[in-house]
């Protein structure tokens, strides 16, 4: 599984690195809606959500699929 991290700066902005390397840059409302959103969340919540901000999906179908 691939980890995110994140970084708020003074000036509002947002870093999410992935693997070290930044790989998205939020500004304005949409920096201020994921912080809002990480807080309280535990590790995997906070994966989550950084995740769904880059795009960075697992690839194919999304839902769990209950098999017969």
């Amino acid at each position: 599984m691939t980890t995110f991290s994140y970084r708020s700066t003074k000036n509002g902005q947002v870093l999410i690195r992935c693997q070290g390397r930044v790989v998205t840059t939020l500004r304005g409302d949409p920096a201020r809606a994921l912080l809002g959103q990480v807080a309280g969340r535990d590790e995997q919540g906070v994966q989550e959500l950084l995740r769904r901000a880059t795009g960075n999906f697992k690839h194919g179908n999304e839902k769990a699929v209950e098999r017969r």
